[in-house]
């Protein structure tokens, strides 16, 4: 990769990981739901207008139950998981178990579409299952019923997306990604609009939340996927799957930086495992159809 494309796709680990951090913010203020409806809503609204601004061709009717499927399961199931997480876990754990997504989507495309896995992958899965044990039994963030069950949501949420995954590959032919991320970033907001209405809050929102919420919106999901579309289109998809190594980092550092999280020995040992069973996993091209449509 030239120089360039390099950054970007640094730029594109940076953002998505820095999403982890916004959650952490906004959603013990405003809600784990509004948080999300608002990321989905403001992300696909800005999306539309890029496509209108650089006469882009989308056709969102045509297919509108397939996108309401795809938002459920690839933005507003997922993020709201990821969301509540963050509630009793800190950026950084919640980072560094989003990144388990390829573990599951090998296996739910087991599952779902009969793929067979080699010894390679089994070990992958056993690896990055110690990985999370020992990232979770081995954290700053003291265990208890509340982490273990932000844990379970976390790993869940990393189901979702490989199940969003097989879907897309099975429903979606011939459609451009762009069309894809608006369909799945309105239909996500159509889904959650009635949960966020009753939990709007009553209370004045402080301004680092609204900017939290901007940016995971605008910046983590909107300009996130423009960088990845870049980096599609001139790196191809392999080279790009490699953003899925960075972002776990990103969020720790952002975690570090921002929110003064401390990262613990255990935690790197538990990145490390987690990150070692995703290269053994990186053939999983099924992951490269799920990155297409996700921003993390």
């Amino acid at each position: 990769m030239k120089m360039k494309e390099i950054g970007a796709l640094f730029l594109l680990a940076a953002l998505w990981g820095a999403s982890f951090l916004f959650m952490r913010i906004s959603s013990p203020v405003i809600g784990p739901v509004l948080t999300i409806e608002l990321r989905v809503l403001l992300a696909g609204i800005v999306l539309l207008l890029y496509a209108w601004l650089f006469k882009k061709t989308t056709n969102m009717k045509e297919h509108w139950k397939e996108y309401l499927i795809l938002g459920a399961l690839n933005a507003a199931i997922p993020f709201t998981f990821i969301a509540t997480a963050t509630l009793y876990l800190n950026a950084s754990l919640a980072a560094i178990l989003n990144s388990t997504t390829p573990l599951f989507t090998a296996l739910a495309s087991m599952f779902f579409l009969k793929e067979p896995l080699n010894a390679k992958k089994w070990l992958g899965i056993a690896m990055g299952t110690l990985g999370v044990f020992v990232l979770v039994g081995w954290s700053p963030v003291p265990f208890s019923t509340q982490t273990a069950f932000a844990a379970l949501l976390s790993i869940l949420a990393a189901l979702s997306y490989g199940c969003a995954g097989i879907y897309a590959k099975k429903a979606f032919t011939g459609i451009s990604s762009l069309t894809m991320a608006i369909g799945q970033q309105l239909g996500a907001a159509v889904l959650l609009l009635p949960l966020a209405i009753i939990y709007v809050p009553t209370k004045p929102i402080p301004s680092i939340v609204v900017y939290s919420v901007i940016g995971l919106a605008v910046f983590c999901t909107s300009i996130a996927y423009l960088f990845y579309f870049y980096l599609l289109a001139n790196v191809g998809p392999t080279k790009t799957l490699s953003v899925t190594f960075l972002v776990p980092l990103f969020g720790v550092i952002w975690g570090i930086v921002f929110l003064d999280e401390k990262v613990t020995s255990g935690m790197m040992v538990g990145l490390i495992i987690i990150l070692t069973s995703i290269f053994l996993m990186s053939d999983v091209k099924i992951a490269l159809k799920r990155n297409e449509l996700s921003n993390e």
